[in-house]
């Protein structure tokens, strides 16, 4: 890894280019954009023996530095994922381009035309955590969003994006677009984030991807607008009309599938009346799937931890949950609404009403009814990938794909046309 003399240099002219990109790629037409997407899928595919190699490093460093078996899922890369990659990649190609979308059009009675239409933000600047993937997607994304970006991965992950990248700049190779709509920071120096966060002049929107303290970071030191993506302090409430094995499966996916992911369920609330039933029969088998279960009141049984306050708004990415029993449904959304990020909460109801309710006074970006809360994904919504989950209330919320990396402008048409 080369070592930079000046990271605010470094940092001008990787903004500077992508600005210069930016314009280009505002216009550039969906045929080429496409074509750009397809040829870095067939590279990503074509090179996977070097970017699983270029991970081993990357292994070897997150080793070293203790992180969790959660966050070394998280880093970890093998042929599955990369054709997960690739699939997604594909994916973004294949969808309608946003840019030019009529969004609205009328007429006025002094003989405008109006069109309101999607365009690109610009140049967004990515900086997010551990999954190498997320260089894809985000390139993906804002290519096809005709914007230019510059990619901050993780120190940790530094090897697989940067083989990741390549890929996506041969595709631009291939479709004669400029290699500078997708660059990759190329340093570990955390300088380069604190220029990222403040180059007004180049760079149009932030969007961090990671923990709390990367999100708090970028939010109370960035200068440029964010999309705050925040921690997933997920809940699963158990009503107590909820069916017993759709409850037992869905629980068991929402926390073991991957537990280091951000749509992991972090805690359980049951209903009293079925707490010493069903309820504990989710903790049993939570228990049994390896799951370290920290249980208050009627959940607490042999195999549990006592829970504490510090368990709730705790996001744990780990192979253990938090758990108790409410009164009601309204105790739960109460819970909710003081312990949650506004990310992702389900409720598990065989009683529409109840769920209409759990809908209708909750405001996360994501609710869901009788779901796994691992299908909190951008490509589980048809968006092909994701640049993050927001769970700020400004323009992008959910899931951001690439007609959430869009802004609109107006068309206004006239002949000859003068104002009164």
């Amino acid at each position: 890894m080369k070592d930079f003399d000046s990271i605010p240099a470094l940092m001008a002219d990787l903004g500077k280019r992508a600005k210069d990109a930016s314009r280009d790629l505002a216009f550039a037409s969906a045929e080429r954009k496409h074509a750009a997407l397809i040829a870095a899928a067939d590279a990503v595919w074509k090179n996977r023996a070097q970017i699983i190699e270029a991970n081993k490093k990357d292994l070897d460093y997150g080793r070293e530095k203790g992180l969790s078996p959660a966050m070394m899922d998280r880093l970890m890369l093998d042929e599955t994922r990369i054709q997960g990659m690739v699939d997604g990649l594909r994916t973004v190609a294949e969808q309608t381009d946003p840019v030019g979308e009529v969004l609205a059009e009328w007429d006025m009675p002094s003989g405008l035309n109006i069109r309101r239409v999607r365009t690109p933000l610009g140049v967004i600047g990515v900086i997010y955590e551990s999954r190498p993937n997320v260089t894809a997607d985000a390139g993906a994304l804002c290519l096809k969003s005709g914007n230019a970006v510059i990619l901050r991965g993780g120190s940790e992950s530094f090897h697989s994006s940067t083989a990741i990248h390549a890929c996506l700049v041969e595709g631009l190779k291939a479709a004669n677009l400029p290699e500078d709509a997708i660059q990759l920071v190329p340093t570990r120096d955390r300088a380069a984030v604190q220029e990222l966060l403040t180059m007004t002049d180049y760079v149009d929107v932030i969007v961090p991807r990671g923990g709390k303290g990367l999100v708090g970071l970028v939010q109370r030191e960035a200068r440029v607008p964010v999309f705050a993506h925040l921690e997933g302090i997920v809940h699963i409430y158990i009503d107590k009309a909820a069916d017993p094995q759709k409850t037992l499966d869905v629980v068991l996916n929402a926390k073991t599938r991957r537990t280091g992911i951000c749509g992991a369920a972090e805690c359980l609330l049951v209903h009293q009346d079925i707490a010493e039933t069903l309820g504990r029969d989710v903790i049993a088998a939570l228990l049994v799937a390896g799951i370290e279960v920290h249980a208050a009141g009627a959940l607490a049984i042999d195999g549990t931890v006592p829970a504490t306050d510090a368990d709730w708004g705790k996001e744990f990415l780990d192979s253990i949950i938090a758990a108790k029993p409410v009164t009601d449904i309204d105790e739960a959304i109460a819970h909710i609404r003081q312990y949650g990020s506004n990310h992702t909460d389900c409720i598990m109801t065989e009683d529409q009403s109840a769920a209409d309710r759990f809908f209708e006074r909750l405001d996360s970006a994501i609710l869901m009814h009788n779901a796994s809360t691992q299908f909190a994904d951008g490509g589980e919504f048809g968006m092909g990938a994701e640049i993050g989950i927001a769970t700020g209330k400004m323009h992008a919320r959910g899931p951001v794909g690439a007609a959430q990396l869009t802004s609109f402008k107006y068309l206004v048409r006239g002949n000859g046309t003068t104002r009164a």
